[in-house]
């Protein structure tokens, strides 16, 4: 098992329960981000970075929107304490009480909020998207976003239908939802290219078909199974509908930078030319591989155990393991970021442009650049996954809203300044340094607030577990790493230039072994305390291997 999970409270069988239900979620997440980066793939092949794509992309804008205002992503954080609490006390009919009046007001609310967003669709789109000014371009987009809204209704129940599996310790389906999400997209993609006349409309309604098999169809076949009663019953002085409102406020109120960044970005690469949203799109899509490979993993994994901590009063050792897994997030993705910098666009010409005709050398140079600054950025990205389940842990959940609405609403002129000045590259560096502002000010405070609650409880946290330290020196071994890859990049230009598929794939995993290689050098050179652990534990393996041949004597029993 993880270190970074609980130990059993109650013997092997909790045990036996978190280590399924964990490898069935880091396989889910795993295979999750491969099929994901499969869909992008053959989107960039089927759309490439054409208006079309663009106009795609963009219709995401306004469904997303519903579903963030719906506190969709924080159902399963909110809803599995409330309906966990009163299975456990044997109270089944209760707890279906409480789904079915949580469930019916989300229908209620979703639809509403559908109506009023397809009603209102064309003028919205010149708020979240106010560069497409081509009445054919506001046509597409306002269709693709009417075709994609009805999706959100059965993210949001199937989420609560997820949530009451996994409270009962029923996994599977719940983590096999999006891979069959994501199938649906391909699905309507692959339908779409045997006929040309549909374009992203395709896609589109692979979206709507995929929402209601994937993340609705399948945790619903479950319930079933597990005997759910899903009443008509509604009430909004239900006790429960109360708490659940009052704990996802914070998300539904707050914009934090961590979601709007997205939107942000899409409304100010609507003023930029054809392929801009699109060269963001896909480079986004690189970097969203560590980020839920590495910073994902880490946060689902550490979570239960910091809450368990805290708890039980065991303040700092929570914090010791938080700072521990943010470490070890932030080393393994600056490894990623090195990579996915100095052969950028190796793997960009890899994903889209190999073998296709509609995403050129030229749109996967400029997707390359995009990556890299985006990718300045991935570090914050991944740790804000395991820094916000900290607060989660000490049931703070208004501060890092707050932090990221602020900081949000600070960042816009520069994202607008940085567009103007340097296109899509601006704004890929305006989306770095916002998630960089945001995590920095958040670690900051998580760290106050650890040392106040070590500080009631007659202890104090230990310096060694500052994160300051570790980063600065994990971040100036990536950025010398970075440097020698892009000068050795530049000096295998001749050697090993061109697009051939051998090519490219020889000249990425030279780029990346000689400057990983090098990161890991100097971050044991640099002192970082995790990598010489890593470093001695090594040494202590090889030297465990070679000690019996020293003990054997010579072949001739000297």
């Amino acid at each position: 098992m993880s270190p970074l999970l609980p130990r059993a409270n109650g013997g092997g069988g909790r045990a036996r329960i978190v280590g399924i239900a964990t490898a069935i979620w880091a396989a889910s997440i795993f295979l999750s981000r491969l099929i994901g980066l499969v869909r992008e793939q053959i989107i960039g092949r089927t759309l490439g970075a054409s208006r079309q794509a663009d106009l795609y992309f963009a219709s995401f804008t306004l469904p997303d929107f519903l579903n963030y205002l719906l506190a969709a992503g924080a159902l399963s954080i909110v809803f599995i304490p409330i309906f966990l609490g009163y299975l456990e006390r044997g109270d089944d009919k209760r707890g279906w009480h409480a789904f079915s009046v949580i469930a019916n007001f989300l229908v209620l609310a979703g639809t509403l909020g559908l109506v009023l967003l397809f009603y209102f669709a064309r003028p919205l789109t010149a708020l979240v998207a106010p560069g497409y000014t081509d009445p054919a371009d506001v046509d597409t987009l306002v269709r693709l976003t009417r075709i994609i809204l009805p999706a959100q209704i059965f993210h949001l129940v199937g989420g609560l239908l997820s949530a009451a599996l996994q409270a009962k310790n029923r996994h599977l389906l719940p983590a096999l939802a999006p891979l069959v999400y994501s199938a649906g997209i391909i699905a309507g993609g692959l339908i779409g290219t045997q006929y040309p006349a549909l374009g992203a409309d395709g896609f589109a309604w692979g979206v709507l078909a995929g929402s209601i098999v994937g993340p609705f169809g399948l945790p619903l076949a479950g319930c079933i199974r597990s005997h759910m009663r899903w009443l008509p019953i509604f009430s909004f002085r239900d006790a429960d509908l109360r708490r659940y409102l009052f704990l996802s406020a914070p998300i539904m109120i707050g914009f934090s930078i961590v979601v709007v960044d997205e939107w942000i970005v899409k409304n100010q690469a609507s003023y930029l030319g054809v392929g801009a949203l699109s060269y963001l799109q896909y480079g986004r899509t690189l970097m969203k591989v560590p980020i839920g490979i590495f910073g994902m993993a880490a946060g689902v994994a550490a979570y239960p155990t910091i809450s368990s901590l805290v708890a039980t009063g065991q303040v700092k050792e929570a914090y010791d393991l938080l700072a521990r897994a943010i470490r070890l997030v932030l080393t393994l993705t600056f490894a990623a970021q090195i990579c996915l910098t100095v052969a950028g666009f190796d793997a960009v010409y890899l994903v889209w442009g190999l073998f296709a005709n509609r995403f050129s050398v030229t749109d996967a140079q400029a997707t390359a650049t995009v990556l890299g600054f985006l990718c300045l950025g991935l570090g914050g990205w991944a740790t804000q996954t395991v820094i916000s389940r900290g607060f989660y842990a000490l049931e703070s959940t208004w501060l890092p809203t707050l932090v990221g609405t602020i900081i949000a609403v600070l960042m816009v002129p520069l994202y607008v300044a940085l567009r103007i000045e340097a296109g899509t590259a601006g704004l890929a560096i305006a989306s770095s340094l916002a998630i960089i502002v945001y995590v920095a000010v958040l670690g900051f405070l998580q760290r106050r607030r650890f040392e106040r609650e070590a500080a009631a409880r007659g202890t104090t946290l230990d310096r060694s577990s500052a994160l300051l330290p570790a980063t600065l020196r994990l971040a100036a071994a990536a950025a010398i790493a970075i440097g020698v890859g892009l000068t050795l990049r530049i000096g295998l230009a001749h050697w090993l230039g061109g697009q051939h598929a051998l090519v490219v794939i020889l000249r990425a995993a030279l780029l990346c072994s000689v400057s990983v290689g090098l990161y890991a050098v100097l971050a044991y050179l640099f002192g970082v305390a995790d990598v010489t652990e890593v470093a001695r534990l090594v040494r202590r393996r090889l030297a465990g291997r070679a000690a019996p041949s020293d003990r054997g004597g010579s072949p001739d029993g000297g």
